[in-house]
């Protein structure tokens, strides 16, 4: 006979590893087209910036511009709407729908640094883009540094004027 030696945590590894197996499959598999997947769908979202701008692009596949609304509030962009399931006629079967549909709501807290005022939208494709301007005191600038002497030339640097800002706003809350 041979000793095995005791693991106390071997039964808590073992849950935990079939935890872990069981969150890490797709749950809707096992369930029908009528299952928990049913309105679980939320569109896919791309958000970046240049130096001018912050765009957001969305996607939002088969669906009409009355299917969807778009708002700012207090600094928090929000897109919501509804894709609907459009059985195509009666005497259709569907054998598999893969397709999420439903409601969606996705949220997006915008840095102080945009300005909501001159967002613009355009719905082309199946993708939105939101392009938000940055305030003008935010964006960055050259500032240009004369030196002395006969052979210097002027140099340029870049600065941010958020950080010019914070730095003055601090230098006036010390007076």
């Amino acid at each position: 006979m041979t000793i095995v030696r005791y693991d106390p945590f071997r039964d808590l590894r073992t849950l935990q590893e079939e935890v872990n197996r069981l969150f890490s499959t797709n749950l809707t598999r096992g369930f029908g087209e009528e299952g928990a997947g049913r309105g679980a769908w939320n569109p896919s979202v791309d958000i970046y910036e240049n130096k001018d701008h912050i765009v957001l692009e969305a996607e939002l596949p088969g669906m009409k511009r009355e299917d969807f609304e778009l708002s700012v509030e207090n600094n928090v962009i929000t897109l919501r709407g509804e894709r609907q399931f459009e059985k195509k006629e009666d005497t259709d079967n569907y054998h598999r729908v893969e397709r999420s549909y439903g409601s969606f709501t996705r949220s997006f807290t915008l840095p102080q640094t945009v300005s909501a005022e001159g967002a613009t939208a355009e719905y082309r494709n199946g993708v939105l883009r939101v392009t938000l301007p940055k305030r003008e005191e935010t964006k960055a600038r050259r500032i240009e540094i004369a030196g002395e002497g006969a052979g210097t030339s002027a140099k340029t640097i870049e600065a941010k004027a958020a950080n010019v800002t914070e730095k003055s706003s601090k230098a006036a809350g010390a007076e």
